[in-house]
């Protein structure tokens, strides 16, 4: 029986999209032009918008949302609605990410197995952009502006997907081992392939990352897009800085910043100025000049909310993280994110209110990570640039001057510029990726433990009760909960040519 190099997702690909992209993918029937292609692009390349904001549940129509719940940013929280002991909601469904189980493929409310969507719906949408990447040069009565902005947004979509895989589904990459290390199956092509489907190694799947960013920037200069929902070059180079920084490629890392700030559309925003939600603005809307690029869904509206008319499971921001916005309190400066990404509830725990709609948290690129990663290259090559880098940040986010950091040296300013990207960019769909990453730093690794609380509710004493702290252990030593399971349905298909992922421990509770 013949296997198909696009993995099963070619009956879906061809049977989910509509008679257009059906004919087209077989015999280009009716892709007359580029503005074909761009349909194709713009309904299947990009990430879909969700119909209604904040679906809840985890494989729901949005992408990769417990993302939220894994790392040190977040704690859980039970409180009771006017009597109700009613705890069983969509966000419950979250508890075996929350926990780093190995049991995912389980739903906790209903014991039943579910199906990992976002593994499927990633690789349909690069086979789509496959289709376009390989056409679009044959469409030559377009223009040759036309055609490179085309393939420029699906190129740079292709090396997205790829990281996005990459950093869910497989180790954090190391150099020394990333020619043998596996990574994820490579589809570059829109041809059929009688072959079963294998995982490229971690070496090659950085260089297709690599390569489609930097041809997506060649292709997108001078392009202005219309709105923040298309990538742009200023897009591209920020996300492809961050991707040198996941390999230590530093100078490459600060080369590409650079390049980033040298074009229009580099701005930050004063959180002095910042109006705030009396007048209903928040951090991450489209009025912010600091978004460049967005796409995808909301989730944390989902995790964080306190309207529920039950019991509420619902997640808050851990004490760690909110104690960085309080840690220059002697230096009398103050950090004006604690007000402007959280809410404070009266139970004396912290919501996170960064967005409401239409900027998507799952995947958003601004400016602020520009500096960011800009002073982290920096400070790895030792150049006293770095600081002036960070403060530049900085001078947008305290109020009363800025925390001191002329004294810090080498180690303790990289610590520093860690704990920064922590306090701008959390709940962003970072924080996962950059602890896999500072485990294997080769300068400055770093990892420790992350313990998670959890409550039921007790039905003898009717309130909640704490039954104990979920640990994932240090990278390597817990590996397993690190990254995801290779769905079972992929591995079953290819005929165990796609080896699993190391299995995650049997994790319970400790009092």
């Amino acid at each position: 029986m013949k296997r198909y190099l696009i993995l099963i997702f070619c009956v879906l690909l061809f049977n989910s999209c509509g008679k257009f992209l059906e004919e087209f993918s077989q015999d280009l029937a009716y892709a007359e032009s580029c503005t074909d292609l761009d349909e194709i692009l713009i309904g299947n390349g990009y990430m879909e918008q969700p119909l209604y904001f904040a679906e809840a549940g985890v494989y729901g129509n949005g992408y990769y949302p417990y993302i939220h719940v894994m790392d040190d940013d977040v704690a859980m929280t039970i409180f009771r609605k006017d009597g109700s002991i009613d705890v069983i909601n969509n966000v419950a469904s979250f508890k075996n990410f929350y926990d780093w189980s190995d049991q995912l493929t389980i739903n906790p409310k209903t014991d039943e197995e579910w199906e990992d969507k976002d593994w499927e719906k990633i690789y349909s949408h690069i086979a789509y952009l496959n289709v376009i990447i390989a056409h679009v040069k044959k469409f030559t009565h377009d223009s040759v502006e036309v055609r490179n902005r085309i393939e420029g947004e699906a190129r740079f979509l292709r090396g997205a997907y790829y990281y996005l895989l990459i950093n869910l589904y497989a180790n954090p990459y190391v150099k020394e081992t990333a020619s043998s290390d596996m990574g994820v199956p490579l589809n570059l092509t829109e041809d059929i392939v009688d072959e079963y489907y294998k995982r490229n190694s971690m070496e090659e799947c950085y260089r297709v990352i690599v390569e489609d960013l930097k041809s997506a920037a060649d292709k997108l200069k001078g392009v202005t897009q219309p709105t923040i929902y298309r990538v742009n070059e200023l897009a591209v180079r920020i996300l492809l800085s961050r991707v040198y920084l996941y390999m230590g490629e530093w100078q490459f890392a600060l080369d590409e910043c650079q390049k980033a700030l040298a074009l229009e559309g580099v701005e930050l925003m004063d959180l002095k100025s910042f109006p705030g939600r009396e007048e209903d603005r928040y951090v991450l809307d489209v009025q912010n000049p600091e978004i460049v690029f967005t796409q995808g869904y909301n989730a944390t509206p989902v995790f964080y909310n306190d309207i529920d008319n039950f019991m509420l499971c619902s997640f808050t921001c851990s004490e760690d993280l909110i104690s960085l916005y309080n840690c220059f309190d002697d230096q009398e400066v103050k950090d004006l994110r604690l007000n402007a990404f959280f809410e404070a509830r009266e139970d004396e725990q912290y919501k996170v209110a960064k967005v409401v709609e239409k900027v998507y948290d799952c995947f958003v690129i601004r400016s602020a990570e520009l500096y960011l990663n800009k002073a982290e290259a920096e400070a790895m090559l030792d150049k006293a640039e770095a600081k002036q880098t960070i403060k530049t940040l900085l001078n947008n986010r305290f109020k009363g001057g800025i925390p001191d950091v002329d004294g810090l040296n080498e180690k303790d300013l990289i610590s520093f510029i860690r704990d920064e990207r922590r306090r701008e960019l959390c709940f962003e769909a970072h924080r996962w990726f950059d602890l896999r990453r500072y485990a294997v730093d080769s300068k400055y690794p770093e990892s420790h433990p992350i313990s998670h609380a959890y409550y039921e509710w007790d039905l003898t004493s009717a309130s909640v009760a704490l039954r104990g702290h979920y640990v994932l252990g240090t990278y390597p030593e817990d590996t397993g909960a690190y990254m995801l399971p290779i769905p079972d349905y992929a591995i079953i298909f290819n005929d165990g040519a796609l080896v699993p992922n190391e299995e995650r421990k049997d994790r319970t509770y400790n009092n």
